[in-house]
C-alpha cells in the first residue's frame, strides 16, 4: 500500500471537514453568549494584539516561526497518539471541532468588534496560514481515524488478517510527516508576512470602542 494521504477513504475527509465546520460555525455563535465584561476584555486584547504588532513589538520571526511550528507539531503528534490508540478517536474528533471552533471565534469577535473591516481584518491575520493548516489538519486526522477503524475492523475483531499493523502505521506516519511539512509552511507565513499584513490592514480599522 502507498503512503499517501489522498489514499484514505474520501468519506473521512468529508466527515471531519463537516465537523470542522460545525466547529466554526458554533465558534461564532457563542461570541453572542458573552457578558459584557468578557466583550470589553476581548475587545482590549485584540486592541493591544494589534498595536503590538503594527509597532514591531513582541517575538522576532525566527521565535515566532518556532513557536508556532511546535504548536503545530504537538498538535500533530496528539493526533497520531490518539490515532495508534485505537480508543482516541473521539479526542481527534474533539480536537477538529475545537479548531473550528477557534477559528469561528476569531470571526466572530472581529466582525462584533470592527464589523465589515473585520471580515477583512480576518482574511488578511487567520485565513492565509490556515488555508495550509486546516486541510493539513483534516488529512491527518483521517490517517489517524483510517489506521483506528483498520485495528478494530481487522485485528481486534478478527476479520482479515492478512496483512500485518506496520503498513497501516506506516502510511500513518509518513502521512503525518508529510503534513508536518506543510505545517511548517504555515508557522513560516505566521512569522514573515502575516505581521507585515496585520500592520497594513491595522491602519485601516477603527479605534476600539471597548465593547464586541
Amino acid at each position: 500500500m502507498g503512503c499517501f494521504a489522498l489514499k484514505y477513504s474520501p468519506n473521512l475527509y468529508i466527515f471531519v471537514s463537516v465537523l470542522f465546520v460545525v466547529g466554526a460555525i458554533f465558534g461564532a455563535l457563542i461570541v453572542g453568549a458573552l457578558t459584557l465584561e468578557q466583550q470589553q476584555e476581548l475587545a482590549g486584547e485584540i486592541s493591544r494584539y494589534v498595536q503590538s504588532v503594527d509597532s514591531g513589538a513582541g517575538l522576532s520571526a525566527e521565535e515566532l516561526f518556532w513557536d508556532r511550528f511546535w504548536f503545530h507539531f504537538k498538535w500533530m503528534m496528539l493526533i497520531w497518539i490518539l490515532g495508534i490508540t485505537v480508543i482516541g478517536i473521539p479526542g481527534i474528533l474533539a480536537l477538529n471541532f475545537l479548531k473550528g471552533a477557534l477559528i469561528g471565534f476569531a470571526i466572530g469577535v472581529l466582525i462584533q468588534q470592527y464589523g465589515w473591516k473585520g471580515i477583512v481584518f480576518f482574511f488578511i491575520s487567520v485565513v492565509p496560514q490556515n488555508i495550509i493548516a486546516v486541510p493539513a489538519l483534516i488529512i491527518s486526522s483521517a490517517a489517524a481515524i483510517s489506521f483506528a477503524v483498520y485495528v478494530v475492523k481487522h485485528r481486534l475483531m478478527l476479520q482479515q488478517q492478512k496483512e500485518g499493523l506496520l503498513p497501516q502505521l506506516g502510511m500513518l506516519t509518513s502521512t503525518t510527516m508529510i503534513m508536518m511539512f506543510l505545517f511548517a509552511g504555515a508557522a513560516l507565513f505566521e512569522a514573515y508576512l502575516s505581521p507585515a499584513l496585520i500592520g497594513w490592514a491595522s491602519v485601516y480599522l477603527p479605534p476600539s470602542n471597548g465593547t464586541i
